[in-house]
């Protein structure tokens, strides 16, 4: 017995399909409209899906395609509709739907549909990386889309200013074509040769702060920005610095100049709060259909309070607390405390670490070597980012780290 999802906000003919199939032997479930549709794909996991196209909350058409770019279109869909065209039927089928069926829907060709649809081989394998294509609830995402695909019909290079809380690795991913493939040239510490490149082919290469490049990562960049066409390749670039600054780090010149042809300053997490709960609860979905946490969701009160936490690290820091809570929860909801226990286990502990009745200078002392200790991690040891986060001048922040034991990191900074 296959477990059916009609969508269609008709009530007759919600009932005249589902007494049909329930006497075909078929568990059926009912959807009124897309947000009810959601909400059934989601807790019910259908075998197969039956959409009406018009509808009006969201149309059939839209909802196959969040359906498609965040993973969930893992199911044979057969779209419906009375008022259909050719040039409908064509996209649905480009998108992912199996079927195309006119009202009023004849009982052989309905049945004639399901059979076959119900006959396909499971969808096995990862699903495709998140997308903007996901969200289209939020407008700001929408439009961020919108302008990268603007922008990416006239460049092959893409370079995102961003800061603090960014987006840029699923801006990125919203560019690569599906089933395309995708290097990370951060990840890459060997010279870059021409076999890497053919391999790539077609696919997006991505780097997620220029500053964090060494200089062999540089030429590496070089070597294949000047490649680009010959290998169809895309290239996307983020970085908090400037021209200049790069420039006076020891960056080529030229190479920045290209890089910074097209520059696109995308929303940081903090610029879309509202929109958090929907991104973290399709990343919540993504995750469970590529089978990598087990079947969970999140209480609304455990959605609002991932509103209001500060994502410094951006979108790879909501993902992996997402993953994190999937993983750690004992129950199917994920609810306030576990959020709470995870975003703030302690905020008083590292200040409660530093002892109280001590003299104020080796107080101070303690707090100074606590506060460095952290922003050196958080930068990785790159000096350079670390005398720009505490404002001090470089010479002067060398001689605090000596003094205080702590060893500068010049890793970032060979050649």
């Amino acid at each position: 017995m296959a477990k059916l999802l009609i969508v269609d906000d008709e009530m007759g003919i919600r009932e005249l399909l589902s007494e049909i199939l329930r006497d075909e032997g078929h568990d059926i479930q009912l959807a009124e409209n897309a947000a009810a549709a959601r909400a059934a794909r989601n807790a019910e996991r259908p075998d197969m899906v039956l959409l009406d196209i018009w509808m009006p909350d969201t149309d059939g058409i839209t909802l196959l395609k969040e359906w498609s770019a965040n993973g969930q279109l893992n199911m044979p869909v057969v779209m419906m509709s009375g008022h259909g065209t050719i040039d409908t039927a064509v996209e649905a089928t480009r998108i992912g739907a199996i079927d195309y069926l006119e009202k009023p829907i004849a009982l052989q060709k309905l049945l004639a549909s399901v059979k076959r649809g119900l006959q396909r081989p499971v969808a096995s394998g990862a699903p495709a990386p998140l997308t903007l294509a996901a969200f289209t609830r939020s407008a700001p995402l929408r439009e961020l889309k919108r302008r990268i695909e603007q922008i990416a019909d006239s460049s092959r290079v893409l370079l995102l200013r961003v800061g603090g809380g960014s987006l840029a690795e699923l801006v990125a991913r919203s560019l690569q074509a599906g089933g395309a493939p995708w290097l990370d040239l951060t990840a890459v510490n060997v010279p870059l040769d021409i076999n890497q490149l053919q391999a790539s082919q077609g696919g997006l290469l991505y780097v997620a702060e220029l500053a964090r490049l060494s200089r062999a990562q540089q030429k590496n960049l070089a070597f294949a920005l000047e490649r680009l066409d010959r290998y169809d390749l895309r290239l996307v670039v983020a970085t908090e610095r400037s021209h200049d600054a790069l420039l006076s780090e020891g960056w080529d010149e030229a190479v920045l100049d290209r890089l910074f042809e097209i520059s696109l300053a995308p929303p940081a997490m903090s610029d879309i709060r509202d929109d958090l709960p929907e991104l973290a609860a399709q990343v919540l979905l993504h995750l469970v259909e590529a089978n990598d946490v087990p079947l969970r969701r999140f209480s609304t009160a455990a959605l609002n309070h991932l509103r209001t936490h500060n994502w410094t690290g951006g979108y790879g820091e909501l993902r992996a607390a997402v993953r994190s809570l999937a993983l750690a929860t004992l129950e199917e909801e994920i609810g306030l405390p576990e959020v709470r226990r995870l975003l703030a286990p302690n905020p008083d502990a590292a200040a409660s670490a530093i002892p109280l009745d001590q003299p104020l200078r080796e107080a101070r002392e303690a707090f100074e070597r606590m506060y460095f200790e952290h922003h050196l991690r958080l930068e990785s040891g790159n000096m350079t980012r670390l005398a720009e986060k505490t404002g001090l001048e470089r010479t002067h922040l060398y001689r605090k780290l000596k003094q205080l034991g702590l060893q500068a990191g010049r890793r970032h900074e060979e050649n």
